[in-house]
């Protein structure tokens, strides 16, 4: 069974702090497994990437047979029924139509003096997407990081997937011609992050890499950045739900579940301002769990990190969920934009008894990559913005020079930079 806390405990902050500060996911460092796979990447290319996808995945592959060539994205994505091709197509259209409206425009100013500046937005020549596979297929992790490079105007788009049998899930080939991906490699795991951030003869390097994985892939992420940009060192999956009792607590039962079958380091938080309301929701998600085909997933996640806090009042739950930062918030209340306006800190917040986080997951149209582990004290979901860069500019004429440049010349003289001083006095 889930933590069961409330604020009115005596030593509720205690246990609350030691709830937040508890680990989740994998407890054995890989920094050094993972950094001696991407030297061997780094240090002998495709006949490494060969080598470790035999061992890791258990696919022997050529470095002819590393790219999933055209014929063969077609004919993967054809066999997808049509149900399931018209409900891609409908996500990839809300998913791209909300981030189109994310495009900032350029920004250039003439201050008095006659000094024109600005910044101008240029999209990355190159992104790498890592897609997990193996267990399963997740067309919308294609759709969720690809199509705001595309729509950033990111010319080559690099996908990795894992393909156990060498066959690429119909539904990630499908989703991969609606985001507009242009390459397509089955491999997976540290080693395919390696390929993507220093390149090999088959494969040459991208500029930044985006997308989940296990806690290998998130390491070396984490390693090659610098190298690359990253989106995010991710972790697990977690969601906060803020709900009343008038809510069916088979309703919120299954949303925390939701979550939870993500696997078992998700995270399932409810808090409610009422403690029978607790008992119902806790009773229901066992009924729940007894029907649930990855029933096993979800426990495990419940049982291990999920907690159901009782608060007094609802300004106590919003300072908690504050503290917490978490990915997703769902606000099953009656009036959940006045609470909204008090979140300081969430990836995403789902509004409403009918603003499931599901429907986020999948076609509500913002992005479902977002921060976790508390980083959304700090950082924001994927977005346009990551897929641009930009550049700032100034130009100056005469006039403005011999107006501004004095204070240049003084501060420039302050540092001990006489180089700096005389590339200004030189011009007046």
């Amino acid at each position: 069974m889930a933590l069961r806390l409330a604020t009115a405990d005596i030593g509720f902050s205690a246990r609350f702090e030691a709830f937040l500060a508890a680990a989740r996911g994998a407890e054995a460092s890989v920094e050094a497994a993972v950094a001696a796979i991407i030297a061997t990447i780094r240090d002998r290319g495709d006949a490494a990437l060969a080598e470790a996808t035999l061992r890791f995945d258990g696919t022997r592959l050529e470095p002819g047979e590393f790219r999933v060539r055209p014929p063969e994205l077609l004919a993967a994505a054809a066999s997808v029924p049509e149900s399931r091709n018209a409900a891609l197509r409908f996500a990839a259209e809300r998913i791209e139509v909300f981030h189109r409206r994310q495009f900032p425009p350029d920004l250039a100013v003439t201050d008095a003096t006659g000094v024109r500046m600005g910044l101008r937005w240029c999209p990355l020549d190159s992104v790498g997407v890592y897609v997990p596979g193996g267990k399963a297929a997740y067309p919308s992790t294609v759709l969720m990081n690809a199509l705001p490079a595309r729509v950033a105007g990111v010319r080559r788009i690099v996908m990795c997937v894992p393909c156990p049998g060498r066959q690429i899930p119909p539904l990630v080939a499908a989703a991969a011609r609606y985001a507009g991906v242009t390459e397509v490699y089955r491999l997976g795991g540290a080693q395919a992050i390696a390929a993507m951030a220093y390149g090999t003869k088959t494969i040459a390097p991208v500029d930044r890499i985006v997308g989940p994985g296990n806690a290998y892939v998130a390491e070396a992420k984490r390693q090659v950045f610098g190298r690359v940009g990253i989106d995010s060192v991710a972790g697990p999956s977690e969601v906060v739900i803020l709900a009343d009792s008038a809510n069916d607590p088979r309703v919120v039962a299954i949303d925390l579940l939701a979550q939870a079958e993500h696997d078992e380091a998700a995270q399932a938080i409810l808090i409610t301002d009422s403690a029978l309301f607790a008992d119902r929701v806790e009773a229901a998600v066992v009924d729940a769990l007894a029907r649930l085909p990855r029933a096993e997933i979800a426990d495990a996640s419940w049982t291990e990190h999920g907690a159901v806090i009782v608060v007094a009042h609802w300004d106590e739950g919003v300072e908690l969920v504050n503290r917490l930062a978490p990915e997703h918030v769902e606000l099953l209340l009656d009036q959940p934009e006045l609470t909204f306006r008090k979140i300081r800190h969430a990836g995403a917040v789902f509004l409403g008894r009918f603003t499931p986080e599901a429907l986020g997951d999948y076609v509500a149209g913002p992005n479902h990559v977002l921060p976790t582990g508390r980083t959304a004290r700090f950082s924001s979901g994927l977005s346009v913005l990551d897929f641009l860069k930009r550049t700032s500019f100034v130009a100056a004429n005469a006039s403005s020079l011999a107006q501004i440049g004095p204070a240049a010349v003084t501060l420039a003289e302050a540092e001990g930079l006489t180089a700096h001083a005389e590339s200004l006095t030189i011009r007046f």
